[in-house]
């Protein structure tokens, strides 16, 4: 089996599992959501503008991107917010998870690219003060991990269509806030 078949096939048991994890989980309602706890849409709106400026000036990925209208970066925290507990912006305006898959196919993500892609948007966290506190910078940091992953997993000549129809919702995971 190649690495890439591999890849492929953990991924897509990972999406299934996160799925179904989903599908059971049942937040306390006084426990807030990866975006409230963040700061809102404020904040994920100022962490994706300030990514993307630094997305433009990087020689690995700015080739990536050198065709996204101006307007990505906004397009982006809609998923974000949608995904970190936040209103089906993504869904309802612009076309939902097939959508996102779709903007991925044929890109050719290569793991360098990938790579630089989680180091500036965790700078980017740091950059703007997203709550470092372990829980949240835990449950964050597996989504960007995640979601990276799956997007140059969709990117690869070939690849699978997703089983998935709906946006992932990341919650908390293991370690809710208040966790010793």
């Amino acid at each position: 089996m190649s690495e890439n078949t591999m890849t492929e096939t953990m991924t897509e048991t990972m999406a299934e599992n996160l799925e179904t994890a989903e599908k059971k989980q049942v937040m306390n309602p006084s426990t807030p959501t990866l975006l409230e706890w963040m700061g809102g849409r404020d904040a994920i709106r100022h962490l994706l503008q300030v990514f993307y400026a630094k997305v433009e000036k990087d020689a690995l990925l700015q080739p990536l991107f050198q065709h996204m209208p101006p307007d990505h970066h906004v397009h982006v925290a809609m998923w974000f917010e949608e995904v970190f507990g936040g209103e089906p912006l993504y869904t309802n305006d612009r076309g939902g998870f097939k959508n996102m898959i779709r903007k991925h196919r044929g890109r050719s993500i290569q793991a360098e690219q990938r790579d630089r892609w989680v180091s500036l948007m965790m700078q980017s966290a740091d950059e703007i003060e997203l709550p470092s506190d372990p829980e949240f910078r835990s449950a964050f940091t597996a989504y960007i991990e995640w979601g990276s992953r799956r997007a140059m997993a969709n990117s690869q000549p070939g690849a699978k269509p997703s089983k998935r129809d709906t946006v992932p919702r990341w919650g908390w995971g293991e370690a809710p806030p208040g966790t010793l």
